[in-house]
C-alpha cells in the first residue's frame, strides 16, 4: 500500500494508541513490580511471549526471510538496542524511580535520533539544534538528579533516572536502525528477529526473578496488569508503532512523543501513584522546548547553478 493511499486518520489513531498504551504502562508496571514480580522477570514474560507470537506471525503470514549480511547485522542490532538493552534498562529504571520522572526523561529519544542520524547518515547539526540539545540536556539532568517523591532514596532514584535515559538512548538508536528494515520487509519479519535476539539477551538476567513468584496466588488485578503488559504494551504497541514508522513524518512522531508524558502524568496523578510538582513541571518544560528545537529541520541552502527540486509537503 502506497504512502499516498493511507488515510491520515489511521496514522494519527495508531500513534495516539501507542502513546496511551505506553503512558498507562508507567503506572501499571509500578503496581506489579517489585512486590509481585521482579522487573527482569517481567521482561522475560514480555519478550519471550512476543518472540513466540511474532515468530508464528512471521512464519505463517509474512513468509519471508531477512537476506544479506548488512540487513542481518542491522536486524541483530535492532534486537540488542530496541529489545534487550531497551527493556532491561526501562524496567530496571522504572523500578527505582517514579512514573512521572521516567516519562519525562523518555522524551529525549528524538534527540538521540538526530544525533544517530548525524553519525550514521551524515546529517548536520545547526545552531538551533545544538541549542535544543543543550536545553533538553539540562532538563534531563535536573530530572535525573532530582530525589523524586518524599521519602525516596536519592541515590536509587538518580540511578533509576539514569537507566531511563540510557533506555531512551537505545530506543532512539533502534528507531534509526529499524526504519530501513521496515520499508523493505514485513513488520512481523523484523519484529520476530528483534524479539528473538532480545530474548537471548534478557533470559540470563531475569531467569531467577521469573521463577520466584507464586503465580497461582497472584491477585486478579495483578494478572490483568501482566496481561496488559504482555499483549497491549509488547505486541500491540510495537505493531502499531512500527506500522506508523512507514507513513508518519518525523515531526508527527515528535508530537506524539510529547503527548506520552502528558498522558502518563494524568494517569499517574489520577490513580494516586505519583505527584506532579512545580519543579518537575519546569524540568519537563525544558525537555519539551529542547526536543522541539531539535525537531526543527535545517533549511537547505541553494547552490548557484543547481536546481532545487520541489517536494510535496505532507502533514
Amino acid at each position: 500500500m502506497s504512502q499516498s493511499s493511507i488515510n491520515p486518520l489511521r496514522v494519527h489513531a495508531a500513534l495516539f494508541a501507542v502513546a496511551a498504551i505506553y503512558a498507562a504502562n508507567y503506572s501499571i508496571a509500578k503496581e506489579v513490580m517489585p512486590q509481585y514480580v521482579g522487573p527482569y522477570g517481567l521482561i522475560i514474560l514480555r519478550v519471550v511471549t512476543a518472540s513466540i507470537v511474532f515468530g508464528l506471525l512471521a512464519r505463517f503470514v509474512a513468509k519471508e526471510r531477512i537476506v544479506g549480511r548488512a540487513d542481518n547485522i542491522r536486524s541483530i542490532l535492532c534486537g540488542i538496542c530496541g529489545i534487550g538493552l531497551n527493556q532491561l534498562l526501562f524496567f530496571g529504571g522504572l523500578n527505582l524511580t517514579s512514573p512521572i520522572s521516567a516519562s519525562l526523561i523518555q522524551t529525549v529519544s528524538p534527540i538521540v535520533v538526530v544525533l544517530a542520524s548525524v553519525a550514521l547518515l551524515g546529517e548536520r547539526i545547526t545552531l538551533l539544534r545544538g541549542l535544543g540539545i543543550a536545553v533538553a540536556g539540562v532538563g534531563a539532568a535536573l530530572v535525573i538528579l532530582g530525589r523524586g517523591p518524599a521519602g525516596a532514596a536519592g541515590d536509587q532514584v538518580a540511578l533509576g533516572n539514569l537507566y531511563i535515559l540510557l533506555n531512551a538512548t537505545f530506543f532512539g538508536l533502534y528507531l534509526v536502525l529499524a526504519a530501513p528494515l521496515m520499508k523493505k520487509y514485513h513488520a512481523f519479519t523484523v519484529l520476530a528477529r528483534s524479539f528473538l535476539v532480545g530474548a537471548v539477551i534478557v533470559i540470563p538476567f531475569g531467569w531467577q526473578q521469573v521463577q520466584a513468584p507464586d503465580y497461582a496466588h497472584l491477585p486478579l488485578r495483578i494478572w490483568l496488569d501482566i496481561a496488559y503488559m504482555l499483549f497491549m504494551l509488547t505486541i500491540m504497541a510495537y505493531l502499531l508503532n512500527n506500522w506508523a514508522l512507514k507513513y508518519a513524518s518525523p515531526a508527527l512522531l515528535g508530537v506524539y512523543i510529547y503527548l506520552q508524558p502528558i498522558l502518563a502524568v494524568l494517569i499517574a496523578v489520577g490513580l494516586g501513584r505519583d505527584q506532579l510538582t512545580w519543579a518537575r513541571a519546569g524540568q519537563g518544560l525544558l525537555i519539551f522546548v529542547g526536543v522541539w528545537l531539535v525537531s526543527q529541520k535545517p533549511k537547505t541552502k541553494t547552490v548557484i547553478g543547481e536546481e532545487v527540486p520541489l517536494e510535496p509537503v505532507q502533514d
